[in-house]
């Protein structure tokens, strides 16, 4: 009795080997998955007063990252856009945590030298968010914003930043294999299974003792050879296989010839089974292997791959948040000024005209109680903001608010002259009654140079300079080049001033110039393909006496900068002009428009 046990032992093998199979594929997704996280620490050798993290640890393994920084004393975190982090590092020494070593151990670290120490980076415009700490920093890593960030670890810019920094990623936790195990181990179980149930064909034992049950397995070898022999010979009609006891008789004279198959077993009956059942197997096996890599998709490449670097928009200088954050500082600092008619404590957020005026006004209200104020600057009630798209410096941004004590929306024009400086407020000019404010595009803008007049009817020094000539002389070629809304008064109040005086003022023969400053000049590229110009005009007013002993008389608020007030020598006041003039694109036959416009006091003296 040779085929049973060899059979059942086979069986055996096979559901043994599937189990295995199978705990194999079960183990990898319980003992022997990967840690869902891997954690890298940075070598602490090596100080600086300012470390970096590249932006692109933050994407290397997808998913969020945290980290941990520990040090001595209080130190911050900041991130910003990588190009705004260099370039307020500069010059100073600093480390940059780079990447990660292959077996996500270690952080890799490189030094660069430089200057010893920096300001400190606590308070920056430059920053998107920052994370203050005493000791110790846990921080999730998450981008503000589309595009690329980076961060920048530092204590106060002098002393050494904190070096001990790890950083846990996501780690890899697929397993592959898991799933074909698992099912390679399952058919291997019901092929074993399937072994033992499955008869020979006729569901009878082949014969064991010599004595026949059914047709011999000697007589069936015998047919099958009759038959080989037949196709051989190339016969097409092979007589018929001999009979039964002929078979019978072959087999008794030859009985080591009538074993086909060393385990005994029909060929129909395992042999099939167990090839159909492999057969199986390994297409399941093969098909699962297929769908596992399908469900891992390719990593798309990134916007700078598909549309090039050179054709990669330049993201916009400020966040909604970060600009937000500026003018509650600005509108701080201006009001706390305003208050104490201090210009001292304006200096770290008002700059250039507004800095002029605001200081002149200051002095001239601490002793004409009756002078007006300038207008408030407010955060709230924000109508609209431009940002450039322009990420070197000087770099310009303007808001159009509208709050307590604005009577009508102004403009206010800020600037960043560096890296390591703030948005300073340079202009403060309210919007002319019944203007329309033209549309520029919120997700960032380009800026111009003062002489660019790429698709422009006038480049924004023509436009100033057109302004200038028009409100100089009421017959100026920029007549209707240039005009105001119906109900906006700016033009026409300032010829009419200018015409008073020289009618009545009979002692003295008057000059007005209206000059525009070029580097306070600033251009927004607008959505129509127009421009907006925004500037400083030096609007002069010259007076002389018409005769030896004529005496000229001037107004209070210039005396206070004067120090008198009549002369017969002659005199000279000085007033800042803050516009805002809206230029057409090329092609358009509309004139230019002036959108905004103001004027303050900035300086009066005798000749």
């Amino acid at each position: 009795m040779i085929g049973i046990p060899l059979r059942f032992k086979t069986a055996v093998a096979l559901v043994l080997l599937g189990l295995l199979t199978l705990l194999a594929g079960v183990g990898q997704k319980t003992i022997w998955a990967p840690a869902e996280t891997v954690t890298a620490s940075a070598p602490s050798d090596g100080t600086a007063p300012l470390t970096v993290i590249d932006q692109k640890l933050r994407t290397l393994h997808g998913g969020t990252v945290k980290i941990n920084v520990k040090g001595e004393g209080s130190f911050m975190l900041a991130a910003g856009r990588p190009d705004d982090v260099d370039a307020w590092v500069g010059k100073t020494a600093h480390n940059t945590v780079s990447g990660v070593s292959e077996d996500n151990k270690a952080l890799q670290l490189a030094h660069t030298d430089g200057e010893a120490a920096a300001p400190s980076p606590a308070g920056s415009d430059l920053w998107v968010s920052t994370e203050n700490a005493s000791g110790e920093l846990n921080y999730t890593w998450s981008a503000p914003a589309d595009g690329e960030w980076s961060l920048l670890l530092a204590s106060d810019g002098t002393k050494p930043a904190p070096s001990s920094i790890s950083m846990t990623f996501p780690n890899d936790t697929s397993t592959p294999w898991a799933v074909p195990l698992m099912v390679l181990g399952a058919l291997l179980i019901l092929a074993g299974l399937a072994l033992l149930v499955i008869k020979p064909r006729g569901g009878k034992p082949a014969a064991i003792d010599g004595e026949e049950q059914g047709e011999t397995l000697g007589a069936k070898f015998a047919r099958a050879r009759a038959r080989v022999g037949s196709t051989r010979l190339g016969a097409k009609n092979a007589p018929a296989p001999a009979a039964k006891e002929d078979g019978a008789a072959s087999a008794a004279s030859g009985p080591a010839r009538a074993v086909l198959s060393p385990m005994g077993v029909s060929r129909t009956g395992f042999s099939r089974a167990g090839i159909a059942m492999a057969a199986l197997a390994a297409t399941i096996v093969a098909g699962t292997g297929v769908a596992a890599q399908a469900t891992t998709p390719a990593p798309s490449p990134s916007a700078s791959e598909s549309a090039g670097a050179d054709t990669a928009p330049e993201s916009p200088v400020l966040l909604d948040a970060q600009f937000r954050r500026i003018l509650e500082q600005v509108s701080s600092t201006v009001d706390a000024a305003d208050a104490a008619k201090d210009a001292a404590k304006l200096k770290s957020r008002v700059d250039r005209t507004e800095l002029d005026v605001r200081t002149q006004n200051y002095r001239i209200r601490s002793q004409v109680g009756a002078y007006e104020a300038r207008m408030p600057v407010r955060a709230t009630k924000l109508l609209t903001t431009v940002v450039t798209s322009k990420r070197a410096w000087p770099r310009q941004v303007m808001a159009v608010t509208q709050g307590e004590g604005n009577v009508v929306p102004q403009l206010l024009t800020l600037v960043q002259k560096s890296p390591r400086e703030n948005y300073k407020l340079v202009g403060t000019t309210p919007l002319q009654p019944g203007t329309t404010f033209p549309a520029i595009g919120r997700n960032g803008t380009e800026t111009l140079s003062a002489d660019d007049k790429s698709g422009l009817l006038y480049s924004g020094a023509e436009a100033l300079a057109g302004l200038g000539d028009r409100l100089t002389k009421a017959d100026s070629t920029f007549k209707d080049k240039l005009v105001e809304g119906q109900s906006s008064p700016y033009i026409a109040d300032t010829l009419a001033y200018q015409a008073d005086i020289a009618k009545n003022g009979v002692n003295g023969n008057f000059s007005f110039s209206h000059k525009a400053s070029p580097q306070e000049t600033v251009v927004f590229r607008t959505a129509d393909g127009g421009a907006l110009v925004l500037g400083r005009m030096n609007f002069d007013f010259d007076g002389t006496p018409k005769a030896e002993g004529d005496k000229l008389a001037i107004g209070d608020d210039a005396a206070v900068l004067a120090g008198g007030k009549e002369t017969t020598s002659g005199m000279v006041l000085n007033f800042a002009e803050s516009v805002a003039v809206y230029i057409p694109p090329t092609g358009s036959k509309d004139p230019m428009k002036l959108v905004a416009a103001t004027r303050g006091l900035v300086g009066a003296s005798f000749k």
